[in-house]
């Protein structure tokens, strides 16, 4: 089972792909972690991510393609894998399809979940509030304003990506506005060829 899950911050994502990591045995691959763990490990790739931050540059699509690669050849993602927080862009997905034909994978699905933008801030206003009145610490990404900024972000690049797939026939559509367990039983028919 190769995944993409889709959708803007708050979306849901991380919390649908943590079942599905214990559902499927498959990790889920962060870019961010994997290329913080590139660079821990000193790999070739790694050392290639490691200079661009450090000169505050972003990382290149194809240092990142380098270290999905050599992470998805890791024994634990050989039944399949979840991406999550890539690709961000068509040139990503393109790229990302072209690593996956060198290695003689495809993907299974691209699942988006569907949001009400409006609604979706209000969820984090909330999300932070109750964080808050629980004496827990309030998450960066959960103040309003960075938020919008984020959600603004992802609908101006990482939304482009998402008619990429519908044209492959590989892209899934969820309500992410609807309960956990509603999107859980979505995905699950999505995956089991009943959505």
């Amino acid at each position: 089972m190769r995944l993409i899950l889709l959708g803007p911050p708050g979306a849901g994502k991380g919390t649908q792909a943590t079942r599905l990591v214990e559902k499927y045995g498959i990790p889920q691959l962060s870019t961010g972690d994997m290329l913080r763990a590139a660079v821990r490990a000193g790999t070739q790739v790694g050392l290639q991510a490691k200079a661009v931050m450090d000169s505050g540059s972003l990382v290149s699509d194809e240092i990142v393609v380098g270290i999905i690669k050599d992470r998805i050849e890791e024994p634990d993602a050989k039944n399949g894998f979840i991406l999550d927080g890539f690709p961000r862009t068509v040139a990503q997905a393109e790229a990302l399809d072209a690593m996956l034909t060198l290695e003689g994978m495809a993907l299974d699905a691209a699942i988006e979940l569907d949001v009400d933008a409006e609604k979706l801030v209000s969820r984090i206003v909330n999300r932070a509030a109750e964080a808050a009145a629980a004496g827990q610490a309030v998450r960066k990404d959960d103040d309003p304003e960075v938020f919008k900024t984020w959600l603004a972000a992802y609908f101006r690049d990482t939304a482009a990506v998402t008619p990429y797939y519908a044209a492959k026939g590989l892209l899934k559509h969820v309500d992410g506005m609807a309960s956990i367990a509603s999107v859980s039983s979505a995905i699950d028919a999505i995956l089991d060829g009943r959505g």
